[in-house]
């Protein structure tokens, strides 16, 4: 009886354990014989290993366990920096390309990757559009010619409204798509916190319990003592001479930028010629900067102050990401900036190129 009894349960056992949700990926990419490749997310800013392969004439098979919910992960040939997003999932997906473009990779059987696609594969006209003004506006800046880079910064920013509302309508007209936390995060730099948590509060259960939104909620709450009106949290950090300075022994000047940046940041070494205009015509009227760099080694740091000509107070604890002041202003992308009053009360945030020459103007006047 024990010997006909039991071998249907070790059957029943096999096919429970063979059924589990799990992924298969299945990867042919030209270029790539004996090339290891690396699939890897990050968490905490930080990249983790979740599986490797061996490709052997350009293919390779990954297989794994279950996942909680489809995420955004890195697939990396090794010792190379071609690499290619994708959301992964409790499905077999198949991945082709070629190793030297593996960025435009053609990745087919994930439900969520095919929502993400098919939300880009809408923006590609749009984004093309602009993409054509904004190499005329280049052109009419290298040409002198004010009048037309002007009228033409104007489409710009008019697109770049458009392009972020259409992403914010994805976000609210999908709330059970995975791909919706992954779009909504990279909309928060211009967001206050009151707004993405009325996103957030809108997801499905399943969606709002991933990490990504967690961290988004934890952000929230951090942005929401950094937001306008509230009095700026007060911190100390060093100087490049390692002395500490507090924010607050800044604070009384009639309005005080607090400026996060850093060196190996392009977009912040763009702007830092307009932050020095403003500095240089209203410092003397009460105007003044705090900067807060987001660097890792002092030497890049000290070098792109003196390159920029940035002559105003600076600190950091040369922490990148994990800067102490970035993580209690809920600083997740730079240039970021706070402008405060003498009472250290935010009066604007994220201010950049002529929205803040025009703001300092109209606190302090011509």
């Amino acid at each position: 009886m024990k010997k006909y009894f039991f071998l249907p349960l070790i059957a029943m056992a096999i096919a429970a354990c063979s059924s589990e949700p799990h992924y298969v990926i299945n990867a042919k990419i030209e270029g790539a014989d004996s090339v290891t490749f690396l699939l890897q997310k990050i968490e905490a800013g930080k990249i983790v290993a979740i599986d490797s392969a061996f490709a052997e004439k350009g293919s390779f098979t990954m297989k794994g366990g279950s996942i909680k919910y489809p995420d955004l992960v890195l697939l990396s040939a090794r010792n190379t920096r071609m690499r290619t997003q994708f959301f992964l999932e409790n499905t077999e997906i198949t991945i082709t390309g070629k190793l030297d473009s593996l960025y435009g990779a053609k990745i087919t059987g994930s439900k969520t990757q095919d929502e993400y696609n098919n939300f880009v594969n809408s923006l590609s006209t749009f984004s093309d559009k602009y993409n054509t003004i904004y190499n005329d506006y280049q052109m009419a800046e290298q040409t002198g010619d004010t009048a037309k880079a002007a009228q033409l910064m104007k489409e710009i920013e008019k697109g770049e409204k458009e392009m972020t509302q259409m992403q914010k309508d994805f976000v609210r007209n999908n709330p059970s798509s995975f791909a919706a936390p992954q779009i909504l995060s990279g909309l928060t730099y211009d967001m206050e916190g009151s707004e993405i948590e009325t996103y957030i509060n809108a997801m499905d259960t399943a969606v709002a319990n991933t990490e990504t939104i967690k961290n988004l909620r934890t952000r929230v709450e951090k942005m929401k003592a950094s937001a306008i009106g509230q009095k700026a949290p007060d911190f100390t950090l060093n100087d490049p001479e390692g002395n500490p300075v507090s924010l607050y022994s800044k604070v009384g000047a009639k309005l005080l930028l607090v400026d996060f940046w850093a060196a190996w940041c392009g977009p912040c070494r763009q702007e830092n010629p307009n932050v020095v205009k403003v500095f240089n015509e209203y410092n003397k009227k009460g105007f003044d900067v705090f900067g807060v760099s987001l660097d890792r080694t002092k030497d890049d740091w000290v070098k792109a102050i003196a390159n920029d000509k940035l002559t105003w107070t600076h600190v950091s604890d040369l922490q990148y990401w994990n800067s102490a002041a970035a993580q209690l202003y809920g600083v997740s992308a730079i240039p970021a900036n706070f402008l405060l009053d003498e009472k250290g009360v935010i009066i604007g945030r994220n201010l950049r190129g002529e929205v803040l020459y025009n703001k300092v103007k109209e606190v302090l006047g011509n």
